[in-house]
């Protein structure tokens, strides 16, 4: 067996995909008024590139998959409703035109939207950082603070059984 020799770009690539669907996925479970408020605080500080929809909102409908047991076979669950867009940032000076998606559950038209244009705005340089102080970690902060919250409603419903050994001789 031949061993393959490991592309050292082929890392980058990887770890730019990974940093992408994480702010993708903090895009996606977000609620809609928590978006927009974010993306209000983006738009009052500067000005983004203008863009255009390559894609424009458009809801449709997607098969949820499950494991019986979560290790199970798989089975389709039901079908729930999903919004997708895609939009392309104008080339400014030195930078190319730049591509954003998105994918979110429900019918919401602007959050995806405004979704696609802030993945679009997060794979510029220029406006990278600013993007990721001004909506990825506080959006990321509230997305964790609303999962240990429901964690611990979660586990105070929890029961504990134990067996007693009787004192039978």
């Amino acid at each position: 067996m031949q061993k393959e020799t490991a592309n050292p770009g082929s890392r980058e690539a990887d770890a730019a995909n990974r940093m992408r669907a994480a702010w993708l996925r903090i895009l996606a479970l977000t609620q809609s008024d928590a978006l927009d408020a974010a993306y209000s605080r983006l738009l009052e500080a500067a000005t983004p590139p203008t863009y255009r929809l390559l894609r424009k909102p458009e809801s449709g409908m997607a098969m949820v998959r499950a494991r019986a047991g979560g290790t199970g076979v798989q089975f389709n669950l039901g079908e729930m409703s999903i919004t997708r867009c895609a939009v392309v940032l104008d080339a400014v000076e030195g930078q190319a035109a730049t591509a954003g998606v998105s994918y979110v559950q429900g019918r919401g038209t602007r959050h995806a939207e405004q979704a696609a244009v802030l993945d679009a705005l997060l794979q510029r340089p220029t406006w990278h950082q600013r993007v990721q102080d001004t909506v990825i970690a506080p959006l990321s902060q509230a997305l964790d603070a609303h999962a240990a919250h429901q964690a611990a409603t979660a586990a105070q419903t929890r029961v504990e059984f134990f067996t007693m050994a009787r004192g039978e001789d």
